[in-house]
């Protein structure tokens, strides 16, 4: 079961003469061992809840795909591990500053990895697109918990797993 949030509405609704403007510019700079692997990046909870390393390692994400980014379809979520939720909620957040135009959440934020390269692969919205990005959280099989693992893999448009050189 998938929710599915459409930004469009905040997006013809946001502009810079508007007094009415939720998005906000976070300056901010690069973290030291910050270095993804295939497909994603892995971590102790507690790196990821420092001050703007979830935010940081998720514009980086955006950032690589600048090109595919704007009026895009995220399919996002996770295998509901500790720190999921709070993710989500941040994910969300910068996805609709990044101009992405809709995103598929996963019921309560539950996604497996295959679900999520098969939605990006099969799923069309009402318009008859496909989503081009993936968000998946998940350590896969390094234990959860707030004293554990939480990573977050990237799936390009194609389902799969992002090269290193996409992460």
């Amino acid at each position: 079961l998938l929710h599915f949030l459409d930004l469009r509405q905040l997006h013809s609704n946001t502009n810079e003469n508007s007094n009415n403007t939720i998005l906000k510019v976070v300056p901010t700079s690069p973290i030291p061992g910050m270095k993804p692997g295939t497909s994603g990046l892995r971590k102790k909870v507690k790196t990821w809840q420092e001050k703007s390393y979830l935010e940081n390692f998720v514009q980086c994400i955006f950032d690589s795909q600048k090109e595919s980014v704007q009026g895009s379809i995220l399919v996002l979520g996770g295998d509901g591990r500790y720190f999921n939720a709070e993710a989500i909620q941040t994910i969300i957040k910068i996805a609709a500053a990044n101009g992405i135009s809709k995103i598929w959440v996963g019921k309560d934020g539950l996604l497996s990895t295959p679900a999520v390269s098969a939605i990006i692969r099969e799923k069309r919205d009402i318009d008859g697109r496909a989503a081009t990005l993936g968000i998946v959280l998940t350590a896969s099989h390094n234990p959860g918990g707030p004293n554990a693992d939480f990573g977050i893999k990237f799936n390009n448009a194609a389902g799969s797993p992002a090269t290193e050189a996409q992460t």
